[in-house]
C-alpha cells in the first residue's frame, strides 16, 4: 500500500508515519515530490492491523496496491525516475541511444564502432562479450577479452558502456569493466541471477522476454529493485507471435502501457524486434514518437561478414542519417539529443 501525506505535511510528520511503519517490522520507500510526499510500505500489512494510520497527523489517505509488483510501480513513485550511468542519464528529459555490435569481434573493430557511432550522437557503446545463442555452434564471444576492449573504448571515446551477463561468473566479471549490465530475454526470469544483479548494486537493462506479459516483466524489475538495486531500466525488443516476416513483432504499445504502470525509464530495441536493418529506421522512430526514452540499435562496420546478427545491423552511415532524423523526433517530445562528453 501507499500513505499519501497531505500537501506540504511537514518533515516531523513523515517521520512519525515512517516511525510506526518500521517498528511494525515493515519497509518503506519515500517519494518526495514538490508538493506532496507519498509513503510506499513493503510487507506483511497485516502486522499494522491494530495501528490505524488514517488519522496520523498530517496524512491525506491510504491507497492499497493490487500489482504484484510494488517497488516498480507508478503509484509508489508517481515521477518517472531517471537513471544515473556512468556521465549520462536515461530518463524523461531525454533521449538516450545505445549502439554497437551485436558481438564484440577484435578489439580495432569495436573501437572503430566506438568512434563511429559516438560522432553520430550515441551516448552508450554496446557490445556483446558472452552471447547465449540458439546454436551451441554459433559464435558464443570473447568473454573477459571482449569487456577489457569495452573498457578501453569507453577510456578513447568517452561513451557509457553496456553488455549482456548470463551467469553469476559472467556478471562478476563484468562488473569490473563496463558501466550497464544487460539482462537478456532468455534470462528475464533467471530469478537467481536477478538477485544476484540486484545485490551487485550496478544499473541494469532488463530486456523482456520472448513470450512475457507485461505484469510478468515487471515483476521480474521487482526481483532487482526488491534486493537494494532501483537502478533499472526495461527494454522492449519484441515478442514472439505467428509473423514470420520480422524476426519477433514489436509490441510498440507496450511503451505507453509501461509509462501508466511503472517510473522505471523505457527503451526500445528495434534491431532485435524486425532482424532486418531497413526496418531499424521508421521503427526507431516510432518508438521515440509514442513516448520510449532511448533506443538500443545495433552497429557494425561490416555487416556483411558479422559473426552475429549481421541482417539487422546499420552501417555507419545508415546508423548517422537515422540519428539525423531523431533529432527532430527527439524536439517534438521535448527531449534534448546529448553528445557523448
Amino acid at each position: 500500500m501507499i500513505i499519501v501525506m497531505k500537501p506540504k505535511a511537514p518533515r516531523a510528520s513523515v517521520e512519525h508515519v515512517v516511525s510506526v511503519i518500521r517498528e511494525n517490522g515493515l519497509e518503506t520507500h519515500l517519494s518526495e515530490g514538490k508538493e506532496v510526499t507519498i509513503i510506499g510500505v513493503v510487507g506483511d500489512k497485516t502486522r499494522l492491523s491494530d495501528v490505524n494510520l488514517q488519522i496520523a497527523p498530517d496524512v491525506e489517505k491510504i491507497v492499497p496496491i493490487t500489482e504484484s509488483y510494488k517497488l516498480s510501480n507508478r503509484k509508489f513513485h508517481p515521477e518517472p525516475s531517471a537513471i544515473q550511468v556512468g556521465n549520462t542519464k536515461i530518463g524523461p528529459d531525454n533521449l538516450t541511444v545505445m549502439a554497437g555490435p551485436c558481438a564484440i569481434e577484435s578489439e580495432k573493430q569495436l573501437l572503430s564502432i566506438a568512434h563511429a557511432v559516438k560522432t553520430a550522437g550515441a551516448t552508450f557503446l554496446r557490445g556483446g562479450a558472452y552471447k547465449p545463442r540458439t546454436s551451441p555452434y554459433s559464435f558464443q564471444g570473447l568473454e573477459e577479452e571482449g569487456l577489457l576492449y569495452l573498457k578501453r573504448a569507453r577510456e578513447e571515446t568517452g561513451l557509457a558502456t553496456i553488455c549482456e551477463v548470463i551467469s553469476r561468473e559472467s556478471l562478476a566479471c563484468a562488473a569490473k569493466y563496463v558501466d550497464m549490465i544487460q539482462i537478456g530475454a532468455r534470462n528475464m526470469q533467471n530469478f537467481q541471477l536477478l538477485r544476484e544483479v540486484g545485490r551487485a548494486g550496478i544499473p541494469v537493462l532488463l530486456k523482456r522476454g520472448l513470450s512475457a506479459t507485461i505484469d510478468e516483466w515487471l515483476n521480474a524489475a521487482e526481483y532487482i529493485i526488491s534486493e537494494g538495486n532501483p537502478n533499472v531500466v526495461l527494454c522492449e525488443r519484441g515478442i514472439r507471435t505467428y509473423e514470420t516476416s520480422t524476426r519477433n513483432t514489436l509490441d510498440i504499445s507496450a511503451v505507453p502501457v509501461l509509462k501508466s504502470k511503472t517510473h522505471l525509464p523505457v527503451i526500445v530495441d528495434p534491431s532485435h524486434a524486425s532482424g532486418v536493418w531497413e526496418y531499424v529506421a521508421p521503427l526507431s522512430r516510432c518508438a521515440v514518437a509514442v513516448g520510449a526514452d532511448g533506443l538500443m540499435i545495433e552497429v557494425h562496420d561490416n555487416p556483411e561478414c558479422a559473426l552475429s546478427d549481421g541482417p539487422q545491423s546499420l552501417t555507419f552511415n545508415h546508423f548517422s542519417q537515422l540519428t539525423e532524423e531523431l533529432r527532430a523526433y527527439a524536439a517534438l517530445q521535448n527531449r534534448a539529443f546529448k553528445e557523448a562528453p
